[in-house]
């Protein structure tokens, strides 16, 4: 292997989207080998003690046992919320694939709000914890910075976030797909992510992974009242998304 090889393509978000899903849909590919372990996450790209230590220390860390003929997989889910993370991939790895898992913004806040619960760092209602985003955001401790249980409303915001991507990579390199495509045709989705990367197409390898890493175990469900409320927050970015992303992307409607 090189000294400085890093990624030949790169898990990039949504948190609560399925990328844990994808990681593991990859890593079952006899041409693809995928970072390990799977937690925590890499996150070279975001944390600046670790970038700073370049791509020299990229490839021993994470791909230790990896041959050089196989696509070397990396997934850090929060790479997406960040425009420094997307010149510094530019920077280091210009042809770097790039891949986005979406979800409908408002189940993906209350997805991410029930992870939140289920691991002891939320004790609000879902309404009460959404007027409260900001102001809990800018209170974060240290501990929690790349987690950030509370950033509900903003992670859903993806025309924002995908556009310093956009911003500096060609279209061609890089592939959004949608969690919902995991539950009702992931064969579909498959077959696309892996033509994408260029191996060869088995759409077979998503045959019982179920479901990864869920959150969905609470009891609690979404109030009407709220999900009206997060439609109307989401009309807006969700048009930007289209506008963004053209007719290979069909955003969501109404919930």
């Amino acid at each position: 292997m090189g000294n400085k090889r890093g990624p030949d393509f790169i898990i990039a978000g949504a948190p609560r989207a399925g990328t844990t899903w994808l990681y593991h849909l990859l890593a079952r590919h006899p041409q693809i080998v995928m970072n390990q372990p799977v937690k925590p996450e890499p996150k070279f790209f975001l944390i600046d003690e670790l970038y700073k230590l370049g791509l020299e220390y990229y490839g021993p860390t994470w791909f230790p046992q990896a041959e050089a003929h196989r696509l070397w997989g990396e997934k850090s889910t929060n790479y997406l919320e960040s425009p420094e993370v997307a010149s510094r991939i530019y920077h280091c790895l210009p042809k770097v694939k790039l891949i986005f898992i979406l979800r409908e913004p408002g189940a993906r806040a209350f997805s991410n709000y029930l992870w939140s619960r289920m691991n002891g760092l939320e004790n609000k209602d879902f309404a009460t914890a959404l007027a409260l985003e900001e102001k809990r955001g800018q209170q974060l401790p240290a501990d929690l910075k790349y987690s950030r249980p509370y950033d509900y409303l903003s992670r859903g915001l993806y025309a924002e976030l995908l556009r310093p991507y956009f911003a500096l990579f060609p279209k061609t390199q890089i592939l959004c797909l949608k969690y919902e495509d995991i539950l009702t045709n992931p064969q579909n989705l498959t077959e696309r992510l892996h033509k994408f990367l260029g191996v060869q197409v088995r759409p077979q390898d998503c045959q019982g992974l179920g479901v990864i890493n869920p959150s969905e175990k609470d009891d609690v469900s979404l109030p009407p009242e709220v999900r009206k409320m997060l439609a109307a927050y989401y009309a807006e970015p969700n048009r930007q998304l289209a506008e963004l992303l053209g007719d290979d992307f069909e955003v969501w409607h109404d919930q």
